[in-house]
């Protein structure tokens, strides 16, 4: 019988296996050399492995374990669940995009952020080059493998990809794998060789795969979610299960979504009379959508307004976390071609090593097109009191398993981000009232996000009605509406995990406070959902009670 940090062990494994990109920019070196292995065939190998390792973890008897032993068992058990249902819905076949959840955009993008520390690395670096024309090969051998069974991408997404691929080709000067110093002259020199002579003429091919032989006999715009595709129905609700680790259904999560919407519309309604004596909360989204004196300068503005609120957050989390991270976060534009089709924000873990610093990535792509008045609430979601607090002390957790320092549950990932938001107002955090609504928007986004996926997935919604929802009950600007609404189509159930997890933390947050009344210690609570790594949601209602001595 195996050890809970045995079976968590050989999941990351398989993990690295799947992802050996992933690996390097955790910092593990032992698979530089290597590309993910985009064919079913790999595909079906992994999936046994990590159904076999769920089995297992499901067999062990945690009746006198302890407490990190037993979160160990559901960690394992709910990440190679989620991983067979990830696998399960065939994803490489119909997810074609231009932006990081498509496999070949994604590849390019990650792959200029390996961190290099030598020629050695370097060596292996460009060993990876040499492989993305199989690499390509093999996507575009599952695009066609995808048609022959009807599943299919979106035609508005694979002309998104083509376009991604034509503005990467056009600007060899700005390509991402160029980025990673070498370090040996000779090295750089062959570096150059493969992109010009191998890795640019096979992404020409793979372009002029989308454009002839996917592109046609792609979905339309009125039929982009996985209730369109062949036996997919069924796999959205697996999947909804593996982003939330709940058992909400989606007809609940809907529900849930139109419901907060609806609450959020009255505090739009209080902000905006403080604002501007506006209390029609329509004329507030619309002022908010519309306003040119809301926008920003320019990309450089955009950066530095991040840079500040990330700041002031840092000093004043000590009042509010007994533990904080020993590295700083840095704060970069989006690179490149990705910029076009990636949502606003992302944030980018550190490598375990310190070869790489966690990075916040902001997308300044026509800055002055965007609001300046959710970068704060941004910025504090990505990184403190957000993602990078979040993730860098589970790192930090040498006593963990490796799985539980680096593993991202969505649920509890983005529950977290999302709960920071308005923790940063109780922090006093945010500069004025037009940030705090930037706030109250934010989560609109995310009750819209629970309206909108499943809507795309379980409810057969169009394109277009989904970009409709999104204008009349949120603040974003066009070119961001359009970028949701495409990443929810093409990474389905994802988005569903903020609001879920939000909603249990703020829960457990609240029976802790009312059964500890003045004993309740709000560094405690914080520095006990955050020193286990990532959980399933499921776990925290246990966890805080267990560990905060809550009476039943």
């Amino acid at each position: 019988m195996n050890t809970p940090t045995e079976l968590a062990d050989e999941l990351l494994g398989v993990m690295f296996d799947a992802d050996p990109v992933a690996a390097s920019l955790y910092g593990f070196h032992e698979h530089d050399d290597r590309l993910p292995d985009p064919s079913l065939a790999a595909e079906l190998a992994l999936r046994e492995h990590a159904e076999d390792v769920r089995v297992r973890a499901m067999a062990v008897d945690t009746t006198h374990a302890d407490l990190e032993q037993r979160l160990t068992i559901a960690v394992v058990v709910q990440h190679a669940q989620a991983t067979v249902a990830q696998l399960d819905a065939r994803a490489p076949e119909y997810t074609v995009i231009g932006n990081v959840f498509a496999p070949v955009a994604g590849l390019l993008f990650h792959l200029g952020q390996v961190p290099v520390a030598d020629a050695e690395q370097g060596a292996a670096f460009l060993q990876r080059l040499r492989q993305l024309p199989a690499f390509t090969a093999a996507v575009a051998q599952r695009h066609r493998e995808g048609a022959a069974a009807g599943r299919v991408p979106v035609r508005v997404l694979v002309d998104d990809a083509v376009h991604h691929l034509d503005d990467y080709l056009a600007a060899p000067d700005r390509d991402p794998l160029r980025t990673p110093d070498l370090h040996d002259p000779g090295l750089e020199r062959e570096r150059e060789r493969v992109l010009a002579d191998e890795v640019h003429p096979a992404l020409r091919e793979y372009r002029d795969v989308l454009a002839t032989e996917i592109a046609p006999v792609s979905r339309p715009d009125d039929r982009p979610g996985l209730c369109w595709i062949p036996c997919c129905h069924e796999i959205y609700q697996r999947l909804v299960h593996a982003h939330t680790s709940t058992d909400h259904t989606p007809q609940e999560l809907h529900d849930t979504g139109l419901a907060r919407i609806a609450a959020l519309r009255e505090e739009v309604a209080e902000l905006g009379g403080r604002l501007w004596d506006e209390r029609d909360p329509e004329a507030v989204l619309a002022r908010l959508r519309t306003d040119p004196a809301l926008r920003w300068r320019d990309g450089e503005e955009m950066l530095e307004s991040a840079r500040s609120a990330i700041a002031r957050a840092e000093t004043a989390a000590p009042r509010w976390f007994g533990t904080l991270p020993d590295q700083p976060c840095e704060v970069r534009p989006v690179p490149g071609a990705a910029a076009e089709s990636t949502p606003l924000g992302f944030y980018l873990s550190p490598a375990l090593d310190g070869s790489r610093p966690g990075v916040y990535f902001a997308n300044t792509e026509h800055a002055e097109r965007r609001p300046r008045y959710n970068s704060e609430v941004i910025a504090f979601h990505e990184v403190v009191p957000g993602h990078h607090l979040q993730l860098s002390l589970a790192q930090r957790r040498t006593e963990l398993p490796m799985l539980r320092r680096l593993i991202s549950i969505n649920a509890y990932t983005e529950g977290w981000g999302l709960y920071t938001e308005r923790l940063a107002d109780e922090m006093g955090l945010y500069s004025d009232d037009l940030v705090r609504l930037g706030m109250v928007a934010q989560e609109m986004l995310r009750a819209g996000r629970l309206v909108v996926d499943t809507g795309l997935h379980e409810f057969g919604w169009s394109r277009d009605r989904a970009l409709e929802y999104l204008r009349t009950n949120t603040t974003l600007p066009e070119l961001e509406i359009t970028a949701e609404v495409d990443r929810y189509i093409s990474y389905p159930a994802q988005a569903l995990s903020y609001l879920v997890g939000k909603l249990e933390i703020d829960r457990v947050r609240a029976i802790a406070q009312q059964r500890l009344g003045a004993d309740f210690d709000i560094r405690r609570f914080h520095d006990t959902l955050l020193r286990h790594g990532a959980l399933p949601v499921s776990t925290l209602d246990p966890l805080v009670h267990e560990e905060l001595g809550l009476p039943r």
